[in-house]
């Protein structure tokens, strides 16, 4: 939607999109046969039913739709939010997702998803480990270094961590949501949503007062893989949600890339599932660009560090840089950081109680 006045095709296509039973492929059944979306609200209840593909209920809902949906209503909200509507037959529609099998039939835009034809989607598990969280960050953080734009559902967990890894590295991301965006969901990362907004964008197909159903984030997860051109998941459980967008990635021709993990971890048995079906391992950015290339030839000018949990104590901070995926015993990690032995001792139970360390025996630590 510009600054101009809405047409009357924009408005058409925004009170079809608010009605219930009409996507993109009734849509353009419905253009087919009528000519127009204003031609459709124009139609007869039995002209609707005449037409294949088009259910009785869509045929309801269209005829309803005229005295039960108020569009001047919906568009005063997305102006007054500073949002934007992109519609299917718009040339600013992100063209990646206009070829899917079911693209949205708009996109309300919080921020600009103009030109991302470079986007790769991470997505996983809301209960990551410390390795989840990190390799997150990391691969979002060197992607976006590299020119990708960053695409997730601004979920808890892997979604979260692939986000604020883009922004920290100066990135761009993109969020999509299973609510209308002024229901953002979950509400804890509201915060994160603006940020994203300033220089990526917060989208969704909904409604902007669309609460955030569960029925609606296996369909957003279509939009996530279809804004990208590769799908990465981090962590996943065997029946994590995150699969469905891999699936969704397989059937729109999207390349998946999975992470592995430790083979005892709950939350690597769907990445290490993928992986056995035929998704490409990765352990690094340069793995994604090899397969897909990169908008950007250059190096970046420095390696992206991982974001630290922000309530961590400077003596905290200072024993986890000392860790990783191999044993520590607890002399080394005195000696290491020249803190005193009671005070390691005690940052150790700390970050064991905020399960970012697993102590094994014999007093040796690692991440967990």
């Amino acid at each position: 939607m510009s600054d101009q006045a809405p047409t009357k095709t924009f408005q058409s296509i925004v009170q079809l999109n608010m009605t219930k039973g009409v996507g993109a492929r009734t849509y353009f059944r419905l253009v087919a046969a009528l000519g127009s979306a204003e031609a459709i609200l124009r139609a007869s209840r039995d002209a609707l039913g005449r037409i294949e593909g088009v259910s009785e209920n869509a045929a309801d809902a269209i005829i309803a739709s005229k005295k039960d949906i108020d569009v001047d209503a919906e568009l005063a909200l997305v102006e007054k939010m500073g949002a934007q509507i992109v519609t299917i037959e718009d040339p600013d529609f992100p063209e990646h997702l206009r070829k899917v099998y079911d693209p949205p039939l708009v996109l309300y835009v919080w921020g600009d998803v103009k030109k991302d034809e470079w986007a790769l989607a991470i997505v996983g598990t809301r209960r990551p480990t410390y390795y989840g969280k990190q390799q997150a960050e990391r691969l979002a953080g060197a992607l976006a270094m590299r020119g990708w734009t960053i695409v997730g559902g601004l979920a808890v967990g892997i979604d979260s961590h692939a986000h604020e890894g883009a922004l920290a590295a100066g990135g761009k991301t993109i969020a999509v949501l299973g609510s209308g965006l002024l229901r953002i969901y979950p509400q804890g990362n509201r915060v994160l949503a603006e940020r994203i907004a300033q220089s990526g964008a917060v989208v969704s197909e909904f409604p902007m007062t669309a609460v955030p159903d569960p029925w609606n984030f296996p369909r957003r997860n279509r939009i996530i893989s279809g804004l990208s051109r590769g799908v990465i998941v981090v962590e996943a459980a065997a029946a994590s949600g995150s699969l469905i967008t891999a699936k969704w990635a397989e059937e729109q021709n999207r390349s998946v890339f999975a992470v592995p993990g430790r083979v005892d971890s709950p939350t690597s048995a769907g990445c290490h599932a993928l992986i056995r079906d035929g998704a490409t391992l990765i352990e690094s950015a340069d793995d994604v660009i090899r397969e897909l290339g990169s908008p950007l030839t250059r190096e970046p000018d420095t390696e992206f560090v991982p974001i630290m949990p922000p309530d961590l104590s400077d003596s905290e901070r200072k024993i986890m840089a000392m860790l990783d995926r191999e044993p520590k015993h607890i002399d080394d990690l005195i000696t290491a950081t020249g803190m005193p032995a009671g005070q390691v001792s005690s940052c150790l139970v700390m970050l064991e109680i905020k399960k970012l360390v697993a102590q094994l025996p014999g007093k040796n630590f690692t991440l967990p």
